[in-house]
């Protein structure tokens, strides 16, 4: 059998392909035959079918990349990655197993093998990551979201997004709104415990504990000023009729240990000025939660015993 010159020339197939992976309308526009194409997925061929009218120019297991290209060009142009790959894409580690692509409503493509396909009147418009077409941040940390059963692993989720700073609560919050009610509820539940300006897990179960001791309500995570306006820290609670302040140490959740001993320069400038500040781990949130009550209380007593430093909140 005569072969094309795709066969001796692999820049071919690889300038077609997608990150290794092809559709079979573009091997026809390449010139190989049905025949060949047959062939060469069957059984012990040097090509695989991994989708329907998908095909991997090798026969061994896709990457995770490869998966990502076989979806996209699975769900047509307009598609796009969504969900826990969207995320991941995003920076962030993975959530969930499948591929999910967001696709047009007017298309009829069902999910299929590692391909979950969602269609959507909602289509945003989509971010590139190489050659990858993504959904942006807010619209597949939600679409994670419900895949996810547990609110726990959302609420980090939501929480290392907008620590980042790469994703606003209230875009979150928005996706939530307008998106699809079913399979919403972990969603709304990690966004519930997020609102209160609580920037990760610890903080949440520290503000949870502290309502608990009975001292006076605490903001959280306000810029703390001078006297003359020079910002000092931002304390994960705060008591401002007092000066008091609290920091959850959670080393996993700064960026870096230069992010972390920024933190302590901050901590250290706040008690220069007359700021009371009482730290805890998150594990003893966890593990003591009585003696973190008893530090608070004695702290509070500090600071009301004192006359208060010249500071102020930005808000103020």
């Amino acid at each position: 059998m005569k072969r094309g010159s795709w066969a001796t020339n692999r820049y071919i197939l690889d300038g077609a392909s997608l990150n290794g992976v092809i559709t079979r309308r573009a091997l026809r526009q390449c010139g190989v035959s049905d025949g060949s194409i047959t062939l060469r997925t069957s059984d012990g061929g040097k090509w695989r079918r991994i989708l329907p009218g998908i095909i991997l120019l090798h026969n061994g297991s896709p990457t995770l990349l490869q998966q990502q290209s076989a979806a996209l060009l699975y769900g047509g142009e307009q598609s796009m990655l969504t969900g826990g790959t969207a995320v991941m894409q995003h920076g962030f580690d993975r959530v969930g197993g499948d591929v999910h692509i967001l696709v047009p409503a007017t298309m009829r493509r069902a999910s299929s093998s590692f391909v979950r396909v969602e269609r959507t009147h909602r289509l945003p418009k989509p971010l590139h990551r190489g050659r990858l077409a993504v959904a942006p941040l807010p619209r597949a940390l939600v679409d994670s979201a419900r895949a996810l059963r547990n609110t726990g692993a959302c609420t980090r989720l939501f929480a290392e997004a907008v620590q980042r700073g790469a994703a606003d609560l209230d875009e979150i919050v928005r996706e939530l709104r307008e998106g699809p009610r079913r399979h919403g509820a972990v969603g709304w539940a990690a966004a519930s415990e997020l609102a209160d300006d609580a920037h990760s897990v610890a903080e949440v179960q520290a503000q949870r504990l502290y309502v608990t001791s009975g001292l006076p309500k605490m903001v959280h995570n306000r810029d703390i000023l001078d006297a003359d306006g020079r910002f000092l820290g931002r304390p994960d609670g705060w008591i401002d009729s007092v000066g008091f302040g609290w920091q959850i140490d959670s080393f996993a959740h700064h960026l870096s240990p230069a992010d972390h001993a920024k933190t302590l320069r901050r901590r250290a400038d706040m008690e220069r000025i007359g700021i009371i500040v009482v730290a805890h781990l998150p594990k003893q949130i966890r593990d003591d939660p009585s003696g973190v009550l008893d530090d608070l209380r004695a702290g509070y007593a500090r600071a009301l015993a004192r006359p208060r430093p010249p500071v102020h909140t930005a808000q103020a």
